[in-house]
């Protein structure tokens, strides 16, 4: 398995969040994650992307047990494996389309590395239909283009593994059915491995296997 959780258990503030919770997802698969608000979606996305620790229980990338990182170990391992999309795109406003998709790439030092990447953010961009808009600022695109760009940038450093918290969220029905397309497209495309949190069941009908979460346990779906 690419990514497997094993027996996570997480607490906040002595309120049970997750309990136990075990889940599989293979090199290229997809997986969507259903449950009501405050159920523990995006925690339990948090903590297998790094981005928060469980009170019990392993994370599993590639048969490393990465929850035994350290914090600095955690933030490098993400940079390079795992990419993230959020219901808000969080772009820069200040900074061009472009600039915005090649700011996980600031820390390469090399003129190759650097040039790679920029090829990958306009062949990317291209893909997505946003060539023609990167050196506008944010605030000259829809709500769906900024969405999409924001998912170019959790690609530009080829991540194995993207997770993405309600990235249709905040779009209008047929800007949302785009960006749905658009992430499977690039699935198959890149062999990335993608789960989602949704409310949306027609997003999560796009997905291979759909798990809910409920009474703080996550349950795969028949």
């Amino acid at each position: 398995m690419m990514l497997k959780v094993d027996k996570l258990s997480k607490s906040f503030d002595s309120q049970l969040i997750l309990d136990s919770v075990s889940f599989e997802i293979g090199k290229g698969d997809t997986a969507a994650i259903l449950g009501p608000s405050g159920s523990g979606k995006t925690t339990f996305l948090n903590i297998a992307g790094m981005l928060d620790i469980a009170d019990s229980g392993r994370v599993c990338f590639n048969n490393q047990d990465v929850s035994r990182l350290t914090e600095k170990e955690r933030s490098e391992f993400r940079n390079k494996h795992v990419g993230f999309i959020f219901q808000m795109h969080y772009l820069l406003p200040q900074c061009t389309v472009l600039e915005n998709v090649l700011i996980p790439t600031l820390t390469y030092n090399s003129k190759p590395e650097k040039l790679l990447a920029l090829q990958r953010a306009e062949y990317t961009l291209e893909k997505m239909g946003l060539i023609q808009h990167k050196q506008k600022l944010p605030g000259q695109l829809s709500g769906g283009e900024c969405q999409r760009t924001a998912f170019v940038r959790a690609l530009i450093n080829q991540p194995e593994l993207i997770l993405a918290d309600e990235p249709t969220g905040s779009l209008d029905e047929v800007s949302a059915d785009i960006l749905a397309n658009e992430l499977i497209h690039l699935n198959k495309e890149f062999n990335t491995t993608l789960i989602v949190v949704t409310h949306s069941l027609q997003l999560a009908g796009k997905m291979n296997k759909t798990w809910t979460i409920h009474n703080h346990q996550l349950t795969l779906r028949k």
